[in-house]
């Protein structure tokens, strides 16, 4: 499998595709073919297990890793269950938070911390690799701790000063050694500005090796295909004839792109709902055509708050530009803090079961969702216990806090702040 760079410019086989993150030319890699799971596979879908499944998947993309050690290297990085959870009739939630750091970004950070340390072991002069890593909240504390205590491998994670929750910060600040935490004195857009810099720039890469955790990299992607395509086995375990519509809570829409490769593969999937928070981009441009990035808006629903998602132009490819392609299996919808927390409220006195802020936007757009034929399934990306400060008052209750996220409460913050400009970056980068 060969990929290109989005910019039209750059090509890179499926290991340098991983390891640079960014191409050369400052696009984003896509593949040059879409390639299938067999009808015979298809068929016997909803007998296949999840390693199975994801197994299969893996290996339309990943030819570099021989099967055997691909098949290690899924059943390592995804060693907690995947439950879907039945809310309403035909409404239904994906439980994706019982990973180690109980947050959706598990599944692509443990698959690319696994596989660049193959890729890693297999060079004759190997040296450190950095990554850098720009996060609104989940995905610093999952890439901390996917790649914590790899060897040949050093993490850089970029966050916005006080825009992630304290919970999101103990996570990704407190393990030391090899993940080091900048405090970015700015928003998410600017550590993600800073990010993509430094991995584009030449001379800076000439003297530190850079790659990407962000959903900018394939390799981060890839792996959350898995999770959809297992959904709609169990559905169809479950009885259902109809192709699920899923409703993904959406910020950098990596997450909405992975949903897309699980599709083009030919698992049996409806379409898709994109349900962004105030930060509305890309369902403005589903409605007007028209792409109007901006400085992102501060929301509950942090780890959402993204002006200018990396990821549209990927999808912007995959339709070819179109956007009338692209309405026939993206429905955008926004929605505000106040109808968040109404709708983490209505599900907990209905029925019990509690909302974190962003699965709770994608509960309130299925709500919205014109009459669908088939069942409709909702990304649930993270534990609500990690934003205990917004759900509590909301619910009334005290949400004790699971094992996984204890231990960082307790540890003591590391982090250097620096301002968002890339001389203050380059500096940093240099002395840690």
């Amino acid at each position: 499998m060969r990929f290109h760079s989005t910019n039209g410019k750059s090509r890179a086989g499926f290991s340098e595709a991983l390891r640079l993150g960014l191409a050369p030319d400052g696009g984003l890699f896509m593949p040059d073919i879409w390639p299938h799971v067999s009808a015979t596979f298809l068929r016997k879908l909803p007998k296949k297990h999840f390693h199975e499944i994801a197994l299969a998947l893996f290996k339309l993309f990943v030819s570099e890793i021989p099967e055997r050690e691909l098949k290690k290297i899924t059943r390592e990085a995804f060693d907690f269950p995947v439950p879907l959870i039945r809310l309403e009739e035909n409404l239904f939630v994906l439980e994706l938070f019982h990973g180690p750091t109980m947050a959706f970004k598990d599944f692509g950070a443990r698959f690319l911390s696994r596989t660049l340390s193959y890729f890693l072991r297999k060079e004759k002069d190997r040296g450190t690799l950095n990554i850098i890593v720009a996060t609104s909240g989940d995905t610093g504390s999952a890439v901390a701790s996917g790649f914590f205590n790899v060897p040949g491998i050093r993490v850089f994670i970029l966050y916005p000063s006080g825009l992630v929750s304290r919970l999101q910060e103990q996570q990704l600040t407190t393990y030391g050694k090899n993940i080091i935490a900048l405090e970015v004195k700015g928003t998410f857009d600017d550590c993600q500005r800073l990010a993509k810099q430094a991995l584009s720039d030449k001379s800076l890469n000439a003297e530190m090796r850079f790659s990407s955790a962000n959903s900018i990299n394939f390799g981060r992607l890839l792996p959350q295909a898995s999770y959809y395509a297992y959904a709609a086995a169990l559905l169809q375990r479950g009885g259902f004839k109809k192709k699920p519509t899923f409703i993904v809570p959406s910020g950098n829409f990596g997450n909405l792109f992975a949903g897309l490769i699980a599709k083009k593969a030919g698992f049996p999937i409806a379409r898709f709902v994109a349900a962004t928070n105030a930060n509305s981009v890309v369902p403005e441009y589903l409605q007007t055509g028209k792409f109007a990035p901006r400085k992102s808006k501060k929301t509950i629903s942090n780890a959402m708050d993204v002006g200018n998602p990396s990821n549209f132009v990927r999808i912007l490819e995959f339709y070819r530009g179109s956007r009338k392609a692209m309405a026939k299996d993206i429905l955008g919808m926004s929605i505000s803090d106040a109808e968040t927390r109404a709708t983490i409220r209505d599900v907990f006195c209905g029925s019990g079961y509690v909302l974190d802020p962003h699965t709770a936007v994608g509960v309130a757009a299925a709500r919205k969702l014109p009459g669908s034929e088939g069942p409709v399934v909702i990304l649930g990306t993270a534990h609500p216990a990690k934003f205990r400060e917004v759900v509590e008052p909301v619910i009334g209750k005290e949400l004790p806090l699971p094992k996984q996220l204890q231990a960082p409460m307790k540890k003591k913050k590391r982090s250097v702040v620096i301002r968002p400009r890339f001389p203050d970056l380059v500096h940093a980068l240099r002395r840690l």
